[in-house]
């Protein structure tokens, strides 16, 4: 859809506007903008404008913002009925590693990924996303050629983003008993953050500002104290965010108690590490939880530092882990964002799942509501990475506008628009997306996107993944020793 050469109206049965520091609720409201920014919230807009679009019985909101957004091909499938970990792939053995580990994926299948990702995303209501990938199918880090590449792809669909090519000093690897050890090579690490440094002066500010860069140093247990300390560092100076995946395993909590003799929080507090540009996903596995039920401070380290939790509910259900508890997290006053990091990249999936297991955790359905978890998907992730005009619907902020449409039966009835969102809404109800000021996708459909094709090329890059995943699995059984079946597949008679 052309952009408009003037103010843009949009209405809905609801309008999700932001008065006096939190969203309300406007009936039948109105939203208008022009350019890139929001003019007007509310009812009856007294100024002309260039064009009016009416989306009926429907929801229209801020953008949702993704902190550890899916950019790849799903993986958690593979993992999802197949364990343990160590024995189906999920980390290199150690005749893989000796023999020298390798791409599997090419370059062009890599920009692919990025692209496709990147639809998806905008297709769930995802305006500004910080992408995340799997390196265990990589040599090591991320590259730069590759990334120049996702910022190209997210200049053509208009999509937000922050980019930077994950790095890492090491690795878990599995030796041939069957015990998970540790491989470092720290000038590795170093050279990788050399790389990511000259990536994001290279890409800030990219495609009119949408694109803008970020550190992102892998987990926090492939990353030696040097690199850690860099890589803090190097976000103070360019003034970017600094993701770090940690607290979201027991492994990596009990390697990095034995390596340093402290807790995660505690070591990144020791390094100088934690700040308000830090953004921490999983934080899942922190004392005092039903994960690590000895008592400690991490998350009051981790809020006294002004970092934030990414909260990624859906993906740390599937491996058998949640907050304990989102509500508490908030009560301690922690900023919570939220992100996917799996496929379906559907945030109100993961506000849905999330908002249940909170109650779940918490044996009681007033511990959190429907809005709590709308707020981290919009205000919360906006706020961790320091940006007032995302989040919101408010004069003077981006036009970042998701339509939601309810006119179908499947969301049955209404009494409030963020409660039916959060009992049987769905990514697949988001019908148009603004980001920008831009029209990128109108009616379900991205210009320039055409999913049947993407999925079918989706599909065959992944089944050619699992025909070598033989190399990179512990004892290299044949595929169907690693991936089981949900029933038996009783074999073609002969014709």
């Amino acid at each position: 859809m052309p952009d408009a050469q003037g103010p843009v109206l949009l209405t809905a049965r609801w309008v999700v506007g932001h008065e006096n520091g939190r969203h309300c609720l406007y009936e039948n409201g109105e939203v208008v903008f022009e350019g890139n920014r929001i003019l007007y919230v509310g009812h009856r807009y007294p100024g002309p404008v260039a064009r009016r679009h009416d989306y009926g019985r429907a929801v229209i909101g801020p953008g949702f913002v993704d902190l550890d957004a899916l950019s790849d091909l799903d993986t958690t499938i593979l993992g999802f009925d197949n364990s343990p970990a160590w024995r189906k792939g999920r980390i290199w053995p150690e005749t893989y590693m000796k023999q020298g580990p390798y791409e599997m994926y090419t370059p062009a299948e890599l920009a692919f990924q990025k692209r496709y990702a990147f639809a998806q995303l905008i297709r769930n209501g995802i305006t500004t996303a910080l992408p995340i990938a799997s390196l265990f199918y990589r040599v090591w880090g991320e590259t730069r050629d590759e990334f120049l590449s996702a910022a190209n792809a997210a200049g053509e669909l208009g999509l937000r983003v922050y980019l930077g090519p994950a790095y890492r000093s090491g690795h878990t690897y599995v030796d041939a008993e069957g015990k998970i050890r540790c491989h470092y090579d720290p000038a590795r690490g170093m050279a990788g953050l050399d790389e990511a440094i000259a990536f994001c002066d290279e890409v800030e500010g990219r495609h009119g500002g949408r694109v803008r860069a970020m550190l992102a140093p892998d987990r926090i247990e492939t990353c030696t104290p040097e690199l850690l300390r860099a890589s803090a560092r190097a976000a103070q100076e360019l003034d970017i965010p600094i993701r770090l995946h940690c607290c979201q395993s027991r492994l990596e909590y009990d390697l990095v108690q034995e390596q340093h003799g402290m807790s995660p929080p505690q070591w990144l507090q020791s390094l100088g590490f934690l700040s308000p540009r830090a953004l921490l996903p999983h934080g899942t596995y922190v004392s005092g939880s039903r994960h690590i039920p000895q008592p400690g401070r991490d998350l009051e380290i981790i809020r006294d530092a002004g970092a934030s939790i990414v909260h990624c509910p859906l993906v740390s259900a599937r491996h058998g882990a949640t907050l304990s508890s989102f509500a508490r997290y908030r009560k301690l006053g922690i900023n919570i964002g939220m992100g996917t990091d799996t496929w379906p990249p559907d945030m109100v999936q993961n506000m849905q799942v999330g908002l249940m297991l909170c109650r779940v955790e918490e044996a009681s359905t007033e511990a959190v509501r429907a809005e709590d978890y709308y707020d981290a998907a919009t205000v919360g992730g906006a706020d961790a990475l320091g940006r007032p005009d995302l989040g919101r619907l408010s004069v003077g902020a981006k036009a970042d506008i998701v339509v939601f449409d309810f006119s179908h039966d499947r969301n049955g009835q209404m009494i409030d628009p963020i409660q039916t969102l959060m009992i049987s809404g769905s990514g697949r109800d988001v019908s148009q997306v603004v980001i920008d000021g831009r029209f990128v996708m109108v009616d379900g459909r991205i210009p320039g996107f055409d999913a049947r094709l993407a999925q079918e090329q989706a599909q065959r890059q992944f089944d050619g993944l699992i025909a070598r995943y033989p190399d990179r699995t512990w004892g290299h059984p044949p595929v169907e020793q690693i991936f089981s079946s949900s029933y038996p597949r009783p074999a073609r008679s002969p014709s």
